[in-house]
């Protein structure tokens, strides 16, 4: 693809969009992850937290053909994205951290690398396949991502204060977005094509992932509320 012409403009604009789109699952975590941080940490865990996993989405992008000949990627990163979903929800900041800032801070940029890494499948395959082989748009579109990312996740983090039930949508997008993995999954075609009852299955899942991760979640979460009051009162 010749640099500068109208089909690189094109491909780029069409990275632009699926950034733009992408992108938002990803301010998302991060957001809710940094959330319990200090203030002062939590831009520092949204910068490093960004450039951690834009740093985890170009070796991935580079691997990108290997990536797609992995039988199961999708499952896999379904159902590890499932279970980030459910700890954001859960981690509600009521227990009390005796540990010093560093390992929360440590622990926060862990769950954002990790999350990403497992979203950043669809970022990946969808930039690569835009770019058809460009490397230099392979490159625009991972720096493109970059402040996309950082500012979503700077709103998403101060929506997060003040509306705290942000908290519960953020983990139904990410539960979503883990549905949409396991229902991409090639192995699984046979289930979820197109015919009308592969249709059902398709919304099932995306029904009861959502559904399981809130509620399981939301019970938990009080759990350890009422189990933390009980401990305070008897003390």
């Amino acid at each position: 693809m010749e640099f500068m012409s109208a089909p690189w403009w094109s491909a780029l604009l069409a990275i632009i969009l699926i950034d733009l789109v992408l992108a938002g699952d990803n301010a998302i975590v991060i957001a809710l992850a940094a959330r319990n941080l200090p203030p002062h940490l939590q831009k520092k865990a949204i910068l490093w937290g960004t450039f951690g996993a834009i740093a985890v989405r170009s070796v991935m992008t580079i691997g990108v053909v290997w990536l797609l000949k992995i039988p199961g990627l999708m499952l896999v990163g379904g159902l590890g994205l499932l279970w980030i979903a459910y700890k954001l929800l859960v981690d509600t900041g009521e227990q009390e951290n005796h540990g010093p800032a560093a390992t929360t801070f440590a622990g926060a940029m862990k769950t954002i690398i990790v999350a990403d890494a497992l979203m950043g499948v669809d970022n990946v395959l969808g930039v690569a396949g835009a770019a058809h082989g460009a490397f230099d748009l392979v490159v625009l579109g991972l720096l493109i991502s970059v402040p996309i990312v950082i500012f979503g996740s700077s709103i998403v983090l101060k929506l997060v204060e003040r509306f705290p039930i942000i908290i519960q949508l953020g983990a139904a997008v990410l539960a979503f977005t883990a549905a949409k993995m396991i229902v991409d999954e090639p192995l699984f075609d046979p289930i979820f094509g197109d015919s009308s009852w592969q249709a059902v299955a398709r919304y099932a899942t995306y029904t009861v992932a959502v559904l399981g991760v809130l509620g399981l979640g939301t019970w938990t979460a009080r759990r350890a509320a009422m189990q933390h009051d009980q401990t305070n009162s008897a003390a």
